[in-house]
């Protein structure tokens, strides 16, 4: 096992519309912005890989134009594949509808993300990687479920696998959510999302349940940071304040950059306050992949009087130079 995050949940191709708000049934509403940029599974590789974690994209390709776009983004942040394999259909999209306040909505169609079978995640390099990441997506349709049902209880012991039900977690079957349970080591859950897999309306009490029995587990509040349990202790790590204008992508923002900071060697508590200066930088630009670097993630930290008491070899040069996302004035 060398190290880096094998990410398990597929790729989709999101198409991000601006929105004053939404429409009701039967009007129209103007778009006052419009990208078409990778997404899904995605958002947490790029911020993992920005802060210098090696990434490998465990999930299926498919043929057509919305995985040429996926495949040419996941090849621009230097993120590996895991296979070569490529599903006969094209890539699913997401359609994201972002408020004025930054709020947002989705319309999904899955496509060749979901076309995951026993033999695809057997073939999976998992023995290489020292952390992998799977959501609740992939356990959301029957067929992909099927196979990480199985599959799970087959990974090597050492493997740090962190769980993100995400959104559809309570469409999930129960049996299913409690087999992704079984085999994390972390789960990272916002409150919405916690309280449903615990029944506990407060954070602390929903971060402390969804430990037990685990290495630990977050429960995210966007702008009022994180509650992690681990060891014994759960604690608040507070956010930042910050402008917020698009916040599609934070919450896997903050799982990548939290993976990303325990690959490097922060303890728990350090790699979630990067976390939360990661997803809340990400809210101030707009797209579903907009997590920072180190170095600025460390910028912002130190101009807010926050102090890491772990490792400072975590800068690395980003592949392929500067990111689009990245202003002059961030630099």
């Amino acid at each position: 096992m060398t190290g880096g995050l094998l990410q398990l949940s597929g790729v989709v191709v999101d198409l991000v519309h601006r929105v004053e708000c939404l429409p009701e049934p039967g009007q129209e509403v103007e778009t006052s912005a419009f990208m078409m940029t990778a997404g899904g599974g995605f958002n947490a590789m790029a911020a993992a890989r920005r802060m210098g974690a090696a990434v490998t994209y465990g999930g299926v390709l498919g043929r057509g134009p919305l995985a040429e776009i996926a495949l040419a983004a996941l090849r621009a942040e230097g993120i590996a594949l895991a296979t070569e394999r490529r599903s006969p259909i094209d890539q699913g999209s997401c359609a994201v509808l972002v408020e004025a306040n930054g709020e947002r909505s989705f319309i999904t169609h899955h496509g060749a993300e979901r076309d995951v079978d026993s033999a695809h995640l057997e073939s999976l390099p998992v023995a290489v990687h020292s952390h992998a990441l799977l959501t609740g997506y992939s356990l959301y349709k029957r067929a992909s479920a099927t196979a990480f049902v199985a599959w799970l209880p087959t990974l090597p012991q050492g493997l740090q696998l962190l769980f993100d039900p995400g959104p559809t977690v309570a469409d999930i079957p129960r049996a299913t959510l409690e087999h992704g349970m079984a085999r994390a080591n972390w789960i990272s859950a916002n409150a919405d999302e916690a309280r449903i897999l615990t029944g506990e309306t407060e954070p602390f009490a929903a971060a402390h349940r969804l430990a037990a029995g685990r290495k630990g587990a977050i429960v995210r509040r966007g702008a009022s940071g994180c509650w992690l349990s681990c060891e014994g202790e759960t604690l608040h790590l507070p956010g930042f304040a910050v402008e917020a204008i698009d916040t599609n992508g934070a919450g896997d923002a903050h799982d990548g950059a939290f993976i990303a900071g325990l690959i490097a060697g922060f303890a728990p508590a350090d790699a979630a306050l990067i976390a939360n200066a990661a997803a809340a930088i990400s809210t101030t630009v707009i797209g579903p992949a907009t997590a920072p670097g180190a170095t600025q993630t460390r910028q912002f930290l130190e101009a807010r009087g926050a102090k890491l008491a772990a490792p400072k070899n975590w800068e690395r040069a980003q592949p392929g130079g500067k990111h689009a996302h990245e202003k002059e004035d961030r630099e």
